[in-house]
Formats: C-alpha cells, sequence, structure tokens
C-alpha cells in the first residue's frame, strides 16, 4: 500500500511539474504596454495574445528550459528563455522599421518586406489605430503610389499605376481570401460591405502585375485584407464614432459608425467571433451643371445637356420633327423651313431631386475554426452578409439602394496548404439608374414626341411673330414644359416611385441583379520537403460566372449566361551567398471558357548587401493578362449618350433594339421604325471622331480579347542612419490594351456605300454605339516612386513619398480609343506624428498633394484640379478603462476637391471616435 501511495503521489508530482506557467507584462521602451503583442514557444504550436494592458498570461506542458518569442508588428522580435514558473515577467520590445514587418502576399509565403522580390506595402493595427481618416480604409490613401477615387462618402475605389475608373477591373482586393468584386456591376465594394476595423488584423497591397501568382485581372495591383483569427484574437471589442461632413452643397450633416467584435475560444479545438457594423450619413451631392456637349454656353443653349441634371440626353433635330408634322398635316407645307436644322433637347432634372444622397452600410460577418487535433490543421466555415446605400458612377450615376451582397467560404489549411471554396451572390435591391430616372420621369409625364412636337410649333409661332431666334426657343421650351412635373409635389413623388420600381429602361430606371460567382483556391507549399534545394508552391483556381441581371443590365432576358475559367501556377524561390541573393520564378496559366489560354510567367532576383544586411535591390520582369469583364462580353445597356454593347461572339445578335426614323428617314426607307442589333456596332459603323469631323470612315473595333502586359521593375529598400528608404521605378507594357471606343451606327444603309449610310447621318438617324475592344496602338506606361521614413526630435515620425506616372500613348493613332489612364503625373504624401508624445496621449497628420489630370470614362470627360488635403487626428488612452479616444477630421482646411468628373465635390469630415478592448 505504501508502494502504492508513493508511485501515485509521484506520478502526480511529475505531472504537476510538466505544467509551467508564465505571466507578465509587454511594453515599449516608453514604458507603454503594447497590446495584442504575440507570445509562443519556440517549436511548439502553442501561445498567447496580451491584452490591453499588455498582460498575459500561459500556462504549458512543456519540458524545462524552453523558448519563448515575443512579436508585435513594428516592433522586433524579442525570446527569453525560461527555466521555471515566472509570475512577473517584463518584456520590452524596441521599435522596429517597417522593413522587419512580415508579409505573405508577394511570394504566397512569409517574409520580410525588406526581402520581398517587388514592391509591397503594408497597413497594420498599429497604422490602423493612428491614421487620422475617419476609417482604417480611407488610411489606404496614403500609402505610398496609391490613389484612392472618391465615388461617394462609403465608396473608395483603390489603384495603382494608372488606368482606372469606379468599376476598377484591373484591380482586385481581396478579404480573407474573397474577392470582393460585385461580379455583374463589376466595380470592388471597398469597404461599403467589407471588414469592420475591430476585425482588421493587416492589410497588404502590391501594386502592379501579379498575374503570375492570383491570375487574370491582378493587373495593376491587388489589396489583400486579412481578420483576426479568434484563437489568437478574443474577447469583446467595441467601438463608436460619431461626428459630422460639411459640403458646400448639401451643408452640415451628422454621421455616425460603429461596431462589435465578439471572439472566443471555447477550447484548443474550437473558437468562434462574430462581427457587426452600421454607418449611416449623408452623401457628397453632386452638382456640376457645365454642358458637356459644349463647356463654353450654359443652360441657354437649346442644346444643353447638363453633366449632373439628367433627362436632357434625350434630344433630336427640331427641323426633322416639323418634317414629321408637315407630313402628318399638323404644320403647313414649308413650316419646317422657319426651323433651325439644329438639335433641341427636353429639359432635364438636378441630380439632387432624384436622389436623397442617403449613406448607409450595414455589416456582418460570423466564422467558426476548428482545430480537430489541436495543432496547425485547421477548418473555418466564414458567412459575410452586407447591405449598403451609396452611389455608383459607371456608364451613368446609380444610386445603390439596399444593395446586399453574401459570400460564404468554406477553408481547410495548415502552414504549408490550404484549400478555399467561396460563393458570391448579389441582389441589386432597389437600386436604379440616376439618368433614365430623369428621362423616364419626363417620358411618364409627356412622351417625346409630344414634347418635340409642342416645342417645334410653339417655335414657328414665335418666328412667325418675330421674335429672335434666342427669344424663340425660350418660349418653345416654356410651352413644351407647360405642367412638367416639379420636385418635391405628390405627381412628382408618385412618377418617381413608378419609374424606379420598373425596370424596363424605355419607361424605368430600376435595375435588377441576382448574379452569382463560385471560386475555388488550393495552394501547397513544399518547402518543409524542399527546403534544401528551394521553396516549392503549386497552386491553382477555377471561377463559375452566373449572370443574371433580368435583363436590365446584360442580354441574359432569357434566363442566366454562364461561363467560367481556371488556372495553375508553380513558384521555386532560392536562396545563395549566405542567403543574400533570393532568387524567384513562377509561371502561371489560366484558361477562360471564350479565349485561348495564357501564360503568365516573373522572375525576380534580389540582393542583400552590406555588413549589417541593411540594403536591399530588386528587380523583377513579369508578364499579366486580364480577360475582359462580364460587361465588355455581355453588357447590353442604354445609358442615353450611347447604347453599351459587350462583344463575346453570343452576344452580338442577343441585343436587338427598335428605333424611330426621322421624318425623311421615313420618306427614304418608306418605314416608320428599324431593329438594329448589336452586331452593327462591330460591322457596321463609323468611328464617332471620323463623323465629328466631317469625313465619316468605317470603324475598325473588333471583338475582344484578353489585355496583356510586361512589367519591368526595379527597386531598393534598405535603411541609411535613422533613415528607411524605399524606392521603385517601373515600365509596363501593354498590348490588345482593352476599353471602349464609341461608334456611330446608320439605321440605313452600309457603311461605304457613299449613299444611303451617309444619308442616314445627316437626317440624324444614326444611333451612338459604345464597342468592347482592343487597341492596336501601343500603349506603355511608366513610373517611379520614392518613400522616406524616418524619426525628428526624439520620437517624433516623419515620412514623405512622391509618386510619378506617366501613359505614353499616340492618340493620333487612334483618336476614338479612350485608356482612362486618369491619375495624376505627380503625388506627394507626408505624415507627421507621435504615438506617445506624453503619458497616453498621441496625435498624428497627413498632407496629399496631387497634381492636375484629365479624367476619361464613360459618364464624362473632364479636367480633374490640382488640390492638397490636410487630414488630423489626436488621441488620448484610458487604460483602466482599456478605452481609447480619438478626434479627428479629414480635409480640415476646407477646400473642396474632387478626383472624378462627375462625382460630388469632398468637402471636410469631423469625428469623435471611443474604442473599447481593440487589440
Amino acid at each position: 500500500m505504501r508502494t502504492f501511495s508513493f508511485m501515485l503521489f509521484l506520478c502526480l508530482g511529475i505531472a504537476a511539474s510538466s505544467q509551467t506557467t508564465i505571466s507578465g507584462k509587454i511594453v515599449d521602451e516608453s514604458n507603454q504596454p503594447v497590446p495584442g503583442a504575440n507570445v509562443s514557444i519556440v517549436g511548439a504550436l502553442v501561445g498567447a495574445v496580451a491584452d490591453f494592458d499588455g498582460l498575459f498570461s500561459l500556462t504549458v506542458e512543456q519540458e524545462l528550459p524552453f523558448t519563448i518569442e515575443i512579436s508585435s508588428v513594428g516592433f522586433d522580435t524579442a525570446d527569453r528563455v525560461i527555466t521555471g514558473p515566472v509570475a512577473d515577467l517584463i518584456i520590452v520590445l524596441k521599435e522596429g522599421t517597417e522593413l522587419d514587418e512580415v508579409v505573405i502576399s508577394a511570394s504566397r509565403t512569409p517574409e520580410r518586406i525588406f526581402e520581398s522580390p517587388v514592391s509591397v506595402e503594408r497597413f497594420g493595427i498599429k497604422e490602423i489605430k493612428n491614421t487620422p481618416a475617419a476609417d482604417f480604409y480611407g488610411g489606404l490613401e496614403n500609402l505610398k503610389g496609391v490613389d484612392v477615387n472618391t465615388n461617394s462618402l462609403t465608396f473608395k475605389s483603390i489603384n495603382t499605376r494608372g488606368f482606372a475608373t469606379f468599376a476598377n477591373t484591373r484591380f482586385v482586393q481581396l478579404v480573407d481570401g474573397m474577392d470582393n468584386t460585385a461580379p455583374a456591376l463589376n466595380f470592388v465594394l471597398g469597404n461599403l460591405l467589407g471588414m469592420t476595423e475591430l476585425d482588421v488584423n493587416s492589410v497588404e497591397l502590391l501594386p502592379g502585375a501579379s498575374s503570375a501568382l492570383y491570375g487574370a485581372n491582378a493587373f495593376n495591383g491587388i489589396l489583400f485584407m486579412t481578420s483576426k483569427n479568434p484563437f489568437d484574437h478574443q474577447g469583446i471589442s467595441a467601438y463608436f464614432k460619431g461626428g459630422l461632413t460639411s459640403q458646400e452643397a448639401a451643408g452640415d450633416n451628422e454621421y455616425y459608425d460603429y461596431g462589435i467584435r465578439v471572439a472566443h475560444a471555447f477550447s484548443d479545438k474550437f473558437a468562434a467571433k462574430a462581427n457587426f457594423s452600421y454607418l449611416r450619413g449623408t452623401d457628397w451631392y453632386a452638382t456640376n451643371t457645365i454642358n458637356v456637349l459644349d463647356p463654353s454656353t450654359d443652360r441657354s443653349d437649346p442644346n444643353y445637356d447638363g453633366l449632373n441634371v439628367y433627362g436632357d440626353e434625350v434630344s433630336t433635330n427640331i427641323r426633322g420633327v416639323g418634317v414629321a408634322l408637315v407630313s402628318a398635316g399638323i404644320l403647313p407645307a414649308g413650316a419646317e423651313n422657319l426651323l433651325p436644322n439644329e438639335d433641341v433637347s427636353r429639359t432635364g432634372y438636378e441630380e439632387q431631386a432624384l436622389n436623397d444622397y442617403k449613406a448607409e452600410s450595414v455589416k456582418f460577418d460570423a466564422a467558426m475554426h476548428y482545430r480537430p487535433f489541436a495543432n496547425d490543421f485547421e477548418i473555418i466555415y466564414q458567412g459575410k452578409i452586407g447591405k449598403g446605400t451609396t452611389i455608383y458612377q459607371g456608364a451613368n450615376r446609380y444610386s445603390i439602394r439596399n444593395f446586399f451582397l453574401q459570400q460564404h467560404k468554406i477553408e481547410v489549411k495548415n502552414n504549408n496548404f490550404f484549400v478555399r471554396a467561396y460563393l458570391t451572390d448579389e441582389d441589386a435591391g432597389d437600386s436604379y439608374d440616376v439618368r433614365f430616372t430623369g428621362i423616364n420621369i419626363n417620358r411618364k409625364w409627356k412622351d417625346d414626341q409630344t414634347w418635340f412636337g409642342e416645342y417645334a410649333g410653339a417655335y414657328v409661332q414665335a418666328t412667325l411673330a418675330g421674335q429672335l431666334p434666342e427669344n424663340a426657343h425660350a418660349l418653345a421650351r416654356q410651352a413644351a414644359d407647360t405642367g412638367r412635373l416639379v420636385p418635391g409635389t405628390p405627381a412628382f413623388q408618385q412618377a418617381f416611385q413608378d419609374v424606379t420600381r420598373d425596370p424596363d429602361l424605355s419607361s424605368g430606371s430600376q435595375f435588377r441583379d441576382a448574379t452569382q460567382l463560385r471560386h475555388a483556391d488550393v495552394n501547397y507549399n513544399f518547402s518543409h520537403i524542399t527546403s534544401e534545394i528551394a521553396d516549392i508552391q503549386v497552386g491553382g483556381s477555377f471561377r463559375e460566372y452566373k449572370l443574371n441581371s433580368f435583363g436590365t443590365i446584360f442580354t441574359d432576358f432569357d434566363g442566366p449566361i454562364r461561363y467560367s475559367e481556371y488556372g495553375a501556377y508553380l513558384q521555386i524561390q532560392k536562396k545563395l551567398l549566405e542567403e543574400r541573393l533570393k532568387l524567384t520564378g513562377s509561371l502561371r496559366y489560366d484558361k477562360s471558357e471564350l479565349f485561348d489560354g495564357n501564360l503568365s510567367p516573373r522572375l525576380s532576383v534580389g540582393y542583400t548587401l552590406g555588413a549589417d544586411k541593411n540594403h536591399n535591390l530588386r528587380a523583377s520582369v513579369q508578364t499579366g493578362f486580364r480577360n475582359p469583364t462580364t460587361q465588355d462580353l455581355y453588357i447590353g445597356l442604354d445609358v442615353g449618350r450611347a447604347v453599351l454593347v459587350g462583344s463575346a461572339p453570343d452576344n452580338l445578335d442577343r441585343d436587338r433594339r427598335t428605333y424611330d426614323l426621322s421624318g425623311n428617314g421615313a420618306a427614304v426607307t418608306g418605314n416608320q421604325t428599324v431593329t438594329v442589333t448589336g452586331r452593327e456596332a462591330y460591322e457596321n459603323s463609323f468611328s464617332a471622331s471620323s463623323v465629328i469631323n466631317g469625313a465619316p470612315v468605317q470603324s475598325e473595333a473588333a471583338l475582344v480579347q484578353p489585355e496583356k502586359i510586361t512589367a519591368f521593375e526595379v527597386g531598393y529598400r534598405g535603411k541609411i542612419s535613422r533613415f528607411v528608404i524605399d524606392l521603385s521605378a517601373y515600365y509596363n507594357k501593354y498590348s490588345d490594351f482593352i476599353s471602349t471606343e464609341n461608334v456611330i451606327v446608320p439605321l440605313y444603309g452600309e457603311v461605304g456605300d457613299d449613299g444611303l449610310s451617309l444619308l442616314a447621318l445627316q437626317n440624324g438617324d444614326a444611333q451612338v454605339y459604345q464597342a468592347y475592344t482592343n487597341s492596336a496602338v501601343d500603349i506603355n506606361s511608366l513610373g517611379a516612386i520614392i518613400g522616406v521614413n524616418t524619426k525628428i526630435f526624439g520620437d517624433f515620425d516623419l515620412g514623405v513619398n512622391y509618386t510619378y506616372a506617366e501613359q505614353d500613348f499616340d492618340k493620333e493613332k487612334d483618336a476614338d480609343f479612350r485608356t482612362n489612364f486618369n491619375t495624376p503625373k505627380h503625388k506627394v504624401k507626408a505624415s507627421f506624428g507621435h504615438t506617445n508624445l506624453f503619458t497616453n496621449f498621441g496625435f498624428n497628420t497627413s498632407y496629399r498633394w496631387s497634381d492636375s489630370y484629365f479624367w476619361e470614362a464613360s459618364f464624362g470627360d473632364g479636367d480633374i484640379p490640382s488640390f492638397s488635403v490636410i487630414d488630423a487626428q489626436i488621441n488620448y488612452k484610458i487604460p483602466k478603462l482599456k478605452t481609447t479616444l480619438k478626434l479627428g477630421g479629414t480635409n480640415i482646411g476646407g477646400d473642396e476637391y474632387f478626383t472624378a468628373f462627375g462625382t460630388g465635390y469632398i468637402g471636410s469630415q469631423y469625428y469623435l471616435g471611443l474604442t473599447i478592448n481593440n487589440l
């Protein structure tokens, strides 16, 4: 019995001695806590995360002695040897540089930014907390080389290296590995329906072509947003921001934004989290009334077409109306000669009469993480749903109301592989086209034929009464507009509701959409097997589109349109010469069922110099491509100024439209109407520029093919004394550049017949189409970026960067082709701040200057003036309450500006924020 008791006591003692508890506090060099710091056992998958006060506790069953490693973004990694239980361990982390931060996106494997083979930017938890922007997504605007085009208060489009509109199809955004693009509308949703800032773990951005690893459309760059794992970041955190937006046109308006995150590890095998956020405010009013047809004129122009005025796009030749009235016996013979041979447009409505400028974003996501073996093997389900109201500017201005998007993902992974599959499903909700709302409210009140007929009759009467043309036009418009619906009246509101609920663009403006995207990814890293030879990775992807707009966007009036694409890649990476030389090569093959396959190779070399290995040179050459988008292929949409028709071969005859002919046209053809298919835009059309120049020639718009790029880049990263320097230069050569070309289709005759087709142009019997095609002209771009960060006056952070960007395109060789470069040649950004100016108090300011540039897009072309913007914030931490207060403002100078032609002027935004327990 004594022997048994002794053995039992010995076993219990051994079991007890195998458990070691370590607790302590992690602080920086100013003795301030480092919340969110990771504490892990070297060689084991066991760890803990420091709380808001920097405190941590870790109990492990590990044979003594062992080593713990302490790391946090922005600090050098530290380690300690543990020889027994410790209750008051103090770890002091030394502040590092951004070159020491670890990124994954550049090579699909963890590596220091310093060693990355290509340019990469990182925006981590520290930057998110210190950004003066109203939210973390807006803070990305201060990264070097990044352009942010502001569509509206809640909708911002990120781009790098030029060639972008708001439908930025050359730039990919991934949220936890899921593409954040609306598959039908072709715009990246930004953070309208993205990630709450409480759950953001890191943001990485790769500027430039990335097709070799990430496939089609990772053409100008790719943005990665990664959320926090509930095993590592537990607890309840919340934030609330309130403030106002100020704009000359809209006045001062309240806005608020709040969110909550809940995460818990129920065991070492199962953890879960949930996030919710809500934002509401008033959008920037768009009030530009410039005449897009002739900026030198104003509303007195009979054919006035205001930029943010809708309904005045409908116009016709008023003499042609007179001819028809004479033919019908309504006007006496010869009266048509009293009418001028010019176009007259209907009277439009300003945008603020057609849009309430409500901005709203509701986001919810939840995830369950399961580690069946309590190691790095993990099974994840993640679901995201979002609902938003905003403004989107594409071919027209769209009021996105109650837009709904959901994504569901299943992922299996460990440190060496992942298999991921997800579904994206979108619903346009109550969204509508603002331009067609104005057009069809007019038509609901009075049809075009009646309105133009009354205008022509009144003009003839005024002329016979001796009025000059200018007065005759004014009297004619007054007569035709008698009884017109007035905004704010019950009759106008009823017409507005009827039109915005009607998906037929001949009478309504609603667009419907239930498009889906299915995607799967797989990646395996063989480095744990092949590291002595080289680091080798293989992977692949599959994607299927199911377009379903019910005929309101695409030509899917008879059912959904489906097509798919797939790809596979290989990457080999090797370090040589005492790990100073790093060689990376990759190759990817992608195939769309609509096009031939494409190979995308990439080769890069990096070399680390200096005794301390603190200088790195890099060079890379890579190719990329992008497939035509869903709209490039299958759109069939009349946007007022033009009919957009995609160039997929099976789309050309699906787009069929019937047009009324002029009086002269009816007399020539013997028909009152004519039916035209989309094929005519590519096979029987004039180039728009040749018609404008008075010498019509046939358009050469061909069916669209994939676009290709060859990108060359060199760069340097290093630390010289107290200065961290990052500079790069690139040169891009494009072939088969995808864009749009305006063409004019005669409603009768064959282009080149030198007779009937020219007569159609003369009679105004022609329709502008927008073709999706490739340019045969060489298009190149080049640029350079330099960034310098340092500390001055002790611990004050100072950063300055400059970006140069330019395109090389001979417009004279292809006058109708639009590259949509839309990027300033020169940009300067700077930041200045201190995270702990005095106890618990910090501040940060940022400055941005942009050169003027020309904006080119289907909605409108125009100059963007140069602008300067200053943002600033101060913050105060209350450690006992685990709370941070933040007071800030954007564009605090108050000089309103805009980044795209046709959007609202961007005013100032001021906020007061409260964040609780955000690790």
